[in-house]
């Protein structure tokens, strides 16, 4: 395995030491490599920039590493930011009036772009041009800046929140899916060499099992396994060292934490298995709907322990099973 070693990392660096260094080393999303391996390669046939590009998926699933890996297939550097610091107009006209030729822009949370930003960054995208206005009033004047060749790469969790112009203008939406069991064991396997710590079989496909086909999430539970083996163990992580650590964050078998626990409960005790609006389980759970929609759902809905209708939300009899709730207690065959 061609990673170099590292000496153990504080939670301050641990996310960077273990993000993949080459293209080779990004395991898993194969779909996607595929596609912006093409995308790449005809860029760099051509001498060109890459066309700008659009990820969306669910957070921890290899966005911004992916940026950083384009950047350096492409040779040039990644200038970050996020939708919420690109307040006015203004700053974005800063980044992009110094940025260099075909470097790239890497904006996260690009759904949280001001309206008034996106007017600046429409034209910046299709035609590289910034136009500004100086001065108010009857004395205002517009003026007009050519930009080198430049991609922007925008990465987001809620695709169907950004406007259909700003969408347009991307030369390729590439979405990031859950990841497969087998590739978070690789991950896994990967993360625990660079961290130096010996870990069983057994103890990697559990971790697998219960990080969400996430790798951020399997990186976290890794970490937190590793301090618990460092501190009662003897160093090395087993099976017996990661049923305790999950124990410890209330994560059981498959993932789920405490409040995923408590949503599906809530459904089926408190609403009968449902339908339940979305609106009533947030209330019934003193959450956000934008939370349980984006953050708790999708998992649930991934294992098969939950299902949108038409008319609400209703807990699937593998919740049940999971939970351990008599199916038919509730009247369902």
């Amino acid at each position: 395995m061609a990673i170099k070693k590292e000496e153990k990392n504080d939670d301050a660096g641990f996310d960077l030491a273990l993000r993949p260094r080459t293209w080779t080393e990004y395991v898993g999303q194969e779909k996607a490599k595929t596609n912006l391996r093409l995308i790449i390669d005809a860029a760099k046939k051509r001498g060109e920039s890459c066309d700008h590009l659009l990820f969306y998926g669910q957070a921890g699933l290899g966005k911004t590493t992916l940026a950083y890996l384009i950047g350096k297939e492409m040779g040039v550097q990644v200038r970050s930011t996020t939708g919420p610091a690109l307040e006015k107009a203004g700053d974005v006209a800063a980044i992009l009036s110094n940025i260099e030729p075909h470097e790239i822009l890497f904006i996260d949370e690009a759904h949280r772009i001001n309206k008034l930003v996106e007017e600046i960054l429409y034209p910046a995208l299709e035609s590289r041009k910034l136009h500004f206005i100086v001065g108010k009033g009857p004395s205002a004047r517009t003026f007009s800046l050519d930009l080198p060749p430049f991609t922007v790469i925008a990465a987001t969790t809620k695709v169907n929140v950004l406007s259909n112009p700003l969408r347009s203008r991307f030369g390729a939406t590439i979405k990031l899916d859950y990841y497969r069991t087998e590739d978070i064991e690789k991950i896994i396997k990967q993360s625990a060499y660079i961290l130096k710590t010996e870990i069983t079989p057994g103890a990697i496909a559990m971790l697998a099992r219960a990080s969400r086909f996430t790798p951020r999430t399997a990186n976290r539970l890794l970490k937190r396994a590793r301090d618990y083996a460092e501190i009662y163990h003897n160093g090395s992580i087993d099976e017996y060292v990661v049923e305790k650590t999950l124990s410890l964050l209330e994560v059981d078998s498959l993932g789920l934490e405490h409040t995923d626990r408590e949503l599906l409960k809530t459904i089926i005790k408190r609403f009968g298995g449902g339908p339940v609006g979305v609106k009533a389980l947030a209330a019934a759970l003193s959450e956000e709907t934008g939370t349980i929609e984006d953050v708790y759902e999708p998992f649930l809905m991934n294992l098969g322990f939950l299902e949108r209708t038409s008319l609400g939300r209703v807990a699937t009899k593998a919740a049940y099973d999971h939970l351990h709730i008599p199916f038919e207690k509730h009247g369902f065959v």
